[in-house]
């Protein structure tokens, strides 16, 4: 099978087509005519400092409050390695992002799995959890357009994750990448901007807005905390790469990251569009939550259609999906998650056909 023929739904990435290369070049240009210093030199374990204070500013905190890094998963890696000791309590969402997973087991940390509803989180389950005895020191949540459920955490439920957080005395590590990837519906306000107890600690990163290729993402939490990792960042690596942040602070600055959001949200709008209509056409029985912006859309099939063998099939087709057991600490074996983010919408409904066609492989 060919790169040409392959039709991947497995990588939460955009494809080429709506990337701004010319502006992130156009920036590239920028950044080392403005300030040759800074690009060049080390720099502070806390990130490039004008990127630093263009994120405190579209996040109304103080620039001390935030902590650059290479990519946001770095900065869940800090954050799990600064506040969860093995044996600690963190809750989970299930399903959620594998990558999270893999992470808190290798912390040692024991995991409470809580349902995702189609507005999600089950806040309900999660106070039971609560009331139970479990004392959690973390709960990690992906409030929009969530990975892998493609949903979205309700303005309520955000009000009562906050208020059981204070209650509770953990912390919530709002994991945000997706927020400006909005394509249907009302933004929300993030959890860190309604935060008025210090429970919040808030991620994010350029990969979804930008491109993937610049690694650059940031924590946002109380001062103190940002202080701690940011001294351990420093041995860790001195610095993160400022020739990549200060790119990205030139393609913020100008305005071009305003109209790279408009483009992959417009065109990652159609793609989810698309993809609902060909699975309810050729997978008639599958059943999903339309996401109303980000990357990804989870589908629940038949119960006779078990995934460790759809996907090899689907494979041998020329389409490849994740496995839904790949997001949960046990089950998922009925589930997919499909990324519609790298395929461009002329190729969905073919490869929804041939994931259609391995289906009826499996169960036949």
């Amino acid at each position: 099978m060919t790169a040409e023929q392959l039709i991947s739904f497995a990588r939460g990435a955009p494809s080429l087509d709506i990337v701004d290369v010319e502006g992130l070049k156009a920036a590239a240009v920028r950044a080392f005519d403005v300030d040759p210093a800074g690009v060049t030199a080390y720099g502070t374990s806390v990130g490039y400092p004008p990127l630093r204070k263009w994120i405190a500013d579209k996040h109304g905190v103080a620039a001390d409050q935030v902590l650059v890094t290479n990519g946001s998963l770095q900065a869940d890696a800090f954050l799990f390695d600064h506040l969860v000791r093995p044996g600690d309590a963190v809750v989970v969402e299930r399903p959620t992002y594998d990558r999270t997973l893999l992470n808190l087991q290798r912390q040692g940390s024991e995991l409470h799995a809580v349902t995702i509803q189609p507005d999600g989180l089950d806040t309900a389950e999660l106070r039971k959890l609560l009331e139970s005895g479990v004392r959690p020191r973390l709960a990690h949540v992906i409030p929009n357009y969530q990975n892998p459920a493609g949903v979205t955490l309700s303005l309520e439920k955000r009000r009562e994750l906050l208020d059981l957080a204070a209650e509770y005395g953990f912390t919530i590590f709002e994991d945000d990448p997706y927020a400006d990837i909005r394509f249907r519906g009302e933004p929300l306000p993030s959890m860190l901007s309604m935060d008025t107890r210090g429970v919040v600690v808030h991620a994010s990163s350029f990969t979804k807005t930008v491109c993937p290729g610049v690694r650059v993402g940031y924590l946002v939490g109380p001062a103190d905390l940002i202080a701690d990792i940011a001294r351990k960042a420093t041995n860790l690596y001195i610095s993160p790469g400022m020739v990549s942040e200060a790119i990205v602070h030139q393609f913020c600055v100008s305005g071009d990251i305003e109209r790279s959001i408009r483009t992959v949200s417009t065109a990652l709008g159609e793609r989810a569009r698309v993809l609902a209509e060909s699975l309810r056409r050729h997978i008639p029985e599958a059943r999903f939550v339309e996401p109303d912006g980000g990357y990804f859309l989870w589908v629940e099939l038949p119960e006779d259609v078990e995934v460790d063998r759809l996907a090899p099939a689907a494979a041998e087709r020329g389409v490849a999906v994740v496995k839904g057991s790949d997001f949960v600490l046990g089950g998922g074996r009925h589930a997919l998650r499909l990324a519609f983010s790298a395929v461009t919408a002329d190729r969905i409904d073919e490869g929804v056909r041939r994931l259609a066609e391995a289906m009826a492989a499996v169960r036949g």
